[in-house]
């Protein structure tokens, strides 16, 4: 990048922000080196799914990332931002099969080989996507470490930690109630679950009593999953069934006998108080199942269709086989009624099936041991929740955890390191695919064909992405990480299996702080989404407004935990603060001497108005970092906001004009260095959150560093804290700010001056007053200003504007020519008169107001009294010119 004083005359973000940061990688800038004379700090970037772009909830994610990242690489810290993407088995691989379907290409003709060869060009496309969208963004990260869940690295370190808990007892194989998914036939984590409010059916159904002729009603949504019914279950405390309890009942359609058991788990109000019990099928009557050792039936196959060997209902799908076993219930006089009910309905996230839960063998890590640890580390605050209301989500979840389901039935992913020997039917666990049996010599090997949960490979993402399980040199630096930055809705699928996969696997907490954000929605507040048609691609808004606006649009408009609307009008209004401050940076940099500034660079003769601003920006420093240390993100870019636009484009830069056009040489270089220290510390505190037009502005400046993304973090000077100056400088804007608005509110044009006369009442604003007089002839189009002793000295028709430092008179014919305003105002007297005039005429009409519509007359009644009272407030007006 070359410097030149001559910034370009316009604001195009398009001009720089591709260019600055294929500068910045070419530097290293971002590429941080272990280094121990530096403290580290570490951030994990989540990994996006490689299914497709990035959208809005990912930009404020990596916006907040960023942000902090710049903080500390500026505070001297050795930064790591390690970048990657997750392999997403589930959504990768329905994607590419769906692309596929579409050449006339099918998954299981292709064979696993194929097909993996076609998701690994997917991935390579996507994650260059990805890529650049990043970059797009301004992210800091550093790519030359960049990660994903399936390179070789990673890999190993995922089969490492199977064995290891495999080893320890923590990982096994067996039946267990899962979430399946009919159409990609496999088991699904509860994260890949969508739920939405469905209508559809209770179904009342008697289930006779054996040996009596009493009937146990019993309402289910879901009639077909009857064929497994183990029991049917009441509250213990239900005086309807008590004397029921213990016997049988008839299982219509199938008959069987089941029993009649009692649990607390029923809600003796809902339905009919009476629970058919499913454990197969459905999560609580699983708990229910395993608390009275019932049979757990399954009567479903993999694709959704009926499993009932024997029976007319085999091979039906499920919601066929739902229809007849409705209509033959109904033929058996057996269907009471049926009633209509919304209820939540869990489909798949990438499909839209409906998800059936059902028992299958699957493999399962072990929670209770390994969420202990975790639970206490988040109590003792080794790991922090901000907000810290969080942690409550995560207690919740941790201290009821199940067993987790850690196999899928997949060809794309993490293949489960099991072998089989098919002569003695040993089972190999093993990081290395083994040659041969150890059990009996065989040969004959088969690899378990599932993979693992995509979770199961992103809960190591902090240690795994910095080479463990070998003892790296960025391993024993960068980690323990320092922060995860993240949304609400992942605590428990990811951050929690973080926790006690760090805790387990490398001893320590694998970040100090969870930051929580909520989601990004639209104007309306509703969640961002393809069927509703109002997603935003922020790729898009950038080509529009520049990445740093939209940055800027989501970081101020951002409270830790707390979902953000999408406004554009917000991020023009982004844009236009860019803009603000390109221009302003483009004033002083067309108007500094760098001669006069190395002469004057020790020339500490400062004006009140270069006493006040650096005072301010010294306050300012202190204010954004110390919210930045309470991750208060949006508190501090908006305080940076409110500075650089209001106090110093708006008003030094006004102040300091006098100064650079006048013939005093030390003032000039004395201001020439302020507005070079204040521009500059402005653009270091506002780049965390805008971090393109900062640079390309401080590569224009007299800098210290090669680029502003290396610079020091501004910190604050004992020295430059100046109470007195801010006061000073308070009452002196305070009283241009009054008299501008009286100048407004009398439309007087800024080119007429006028003489200001203070009566100073406040002692200490004096000096400011007697100082400030070039600000007042500048800013507040003074022809003159004087100082009063008393109020006796002022001229009639003076008119008084009110302060906290005292009260300013500026003679009335200063603002005005007397002449011309009593043309005005007479011309205005006849007009107001002429109207008036003509209201009481037509009021004095009687055909006209007992004709017209009473809102007509009573619009021509206010009408009068509205031009009554501007009629009186003109003739004060002439009577106070006499």
């Amino acid at each position: 990048m070359e410097d030149s004083k001559n910034i370009s005359k316009t604001y195009d973000p398009k001009e720089f922000e591709d260019k600055i940061y294929e500068w910045w990688q070419e530097k290293k800038l971002f590429t941080p080196k272990v280094d121990k004379s530096k403290k580290p700090y570490t951030i994990m970037m989540p990994p996006p799914n490689i299914t497709g772009k990035l959208h809005l909830g990912h930009a404020l994610d990596n916006a907040m990332q960023d942000f902090l990242i710049r903080v500390k690489r500026m505070q001297g810290y050795s930064t790591l931002w390690l970048p990657g993407e997750d392999h997403a088995s589930i959504a990768t691989e329905v994607k590419v099969e769906n692309e596929l379907l579409k050449k006339g290409l099918k998954k299981k003709e292709m064979g696993r080989e194929a097909f993996l060869e076609k998701v690994w060009q997917w991935t390579d496309e996507y994650r260059e996507r990805i890529r650049k969208q990043l970059k797009k963004m301004g992210c800091s990260a550093d790519f030359t470490r960049e990660s994903f869940t399936m390179d070789e690295k990673l890999d190993k370190a995922v089969k490492t930690v199977f064995v290891k808990l495999y080893n320890e007892g923590l990982i096994y194989q067996g039946n267990r109630l899962i979430n399946w998914c009919p159409k990609c036939k496999t088991a699904l984590s509860d994260a890949e679950i969508e739920y939405s409010e469905q209508e559809g059916h209770f179904w009342h159904i008697k289930y006779p009593v054996v040996g009596s002729d009493e009937f146990l009603e019993i309402a289910t949504t879901r009639p077909e999953t009857m064929l497994g019914d183990s029991a049917v279950a009441v509250n213990p405390r239900d005086s309807r069934y008590t004397h029921l309890v213990g016997n049988k009942l008839i299982l219509p359609l199938v008959n069987r006998e089941i029993p009649i058991i009692a649990d607390d788990y029923v809600d003796m109000e809902f339905g009919t108080g009476a629970v058919k019990i499913t454990p197969a099928h459905d999560p609580n009557d699983y708990q229910v199942g395993k608390r009275h050792n019932l049979d757990e039936i399954i009567i479903m196959n993999e694709d959704g269709t009926i499993r009932q060997p024997g029976t007319k209902y085999d091979g039906l799908d499920r919601y066929e086989g739902r229809k007849l076993i409705v209509s033959d219930l109904e033929k058996l006089g057996l269907l009471v009624k049926v009633k209509e009910h919304s209820h939540n309905v869990g489909c798949h996230d990438r499909c839209g099936t409906v998800v059936e839960p059902m028992v299958s063998k699957q493999w399962f890590v072990k929670m209770e041991g390994l969420a202990k640890p975790a639970i206490e580390a988040v109590r003792n605050k080794e790991t922090k929740f901000v907000p810290e209301r969080f942690d409550k989500i995560y207690f919740n979840w941790m201290e009821n955890i199940q067993d987790w389901c850690i196999s899928r039935q997949l060809w794309w992913g993490h293949r489960i390191p099991v072998w089989y020997c098919k002569d003695c039917g040993k089972v190999i666990v093993s990081v290395d695919a083994p040659k041969k049996c150890d059990g009996c010599g065989s040969s004959n090997l088969q690899q378990d064909k599932d993979v693992l949960d995509t979770w199961f490979s992103s809960a190591l993402w902090p240690f795994s992405t910095l080479g463990w399980p070998d003892e790296t040199e960025d391993l024993k630096y960068f980690y323990p990480t320092s922060t995860l930055v993240t949304g609400y809705d992942i605590i428990f699928f990811w951050v929690a299996r973080m926790i006690f996969s760090g805790i387990h696997n490398m001893g320590e907490v694998p970040f100090e702080t969870v930051l929580i954000h909520g989601i990004v929605r639209d104007s309306q507040g509703r969640k961002m989404s393809k069927s509703l048609g109002n997603g935003v691609d922020p790729l898009d808004v950038i080509d529009k407004y520049g990445a740093d606006a939209l940055r800027f649009m989501l970081i101020t408009g951002n409270a830790a935990g707390s979902d953000i609307r999408f406004y554009e009008e917000k991020v023009e209004s982004a844009r236009n603060f860019a803009n603000k401050i390109w221009n302003a940076s483009r004033f002083v940099l067309m108007n500094l001497d760098r001669d006069l500034m190395e002469k004057y660079k020790n020339c500490h003769n400062y004006s009140l108005a270069d006493k006040w601003i650096l005072s301010r920006t010294n306050t300012i420093v202190e204010e954004v970092t110390s919210n930045i240390d309470k991750y208060e993100l949006g508190i501090a870019s908006q305080k940076v906001y409110d500075f650089m636009w209001g106090e110093f484009c708006d008003w030094y830069i006004e102040l300091v004009k006098p100064v650079m056009y006048g013939d005093d040489e030390e003032a000039k270089g004395v201001a020439y260095n302020v507005l070079n220290k204040v521009l500059t510390i402005g653009l270091q505190l506002l780049h965390p959150v805008m971090p393109f037009i900062t640079e390309e502005i401080y590569l224009h400046l007299e800098r210290q560093y090669e680029s502003i993304t290396i610079s020091k973090w501004p910190e604050y000077e004992e020295a430059l804290h100046n109470e007195k100056a801010e006061k000073e400088m308070e009452y002196i804007i305070e009283a241009i700010k009054s008299i501008r608005n009286v100048r407004t509110e009398m439309n007087v044009p800024p080119s007429r001056k006028a003489k200001i006369m203070a009566f100073i009442t406040e002692n200490e604003s004096k000096p400011a007053f007697e100082e400030g007089k070039v600000y007042f002839e500048k800013l507040a189009s003074a022809s003159s200003v004087e100082f009063l002793n008393s109020k006796e000295q002022v001229p009639d028709n003076a008119v008084s504007v009110v302060t906290s430092a005292g009260e300013i008179f500026i003679p009335l014919f200063d603002l005005i020519d007397k002449e011309k305003e009593l043309e005005r105002l007479n011309k205005e007297k006849e007009k107001l008169e002429s109207e008036i005039k003509r209201v009481e005429n037509k009021l004095s009409n009687e055909k006209f107001v007992s004709r017209a519509p009473e809102s007509v007359v009573n619009e021509e009644r206010a009408k009068g009294d509205k031009y009554n009272e501007m009629l009186k407030a003109v003739l004060q007006r002439l009577q106070g010119l006499k």
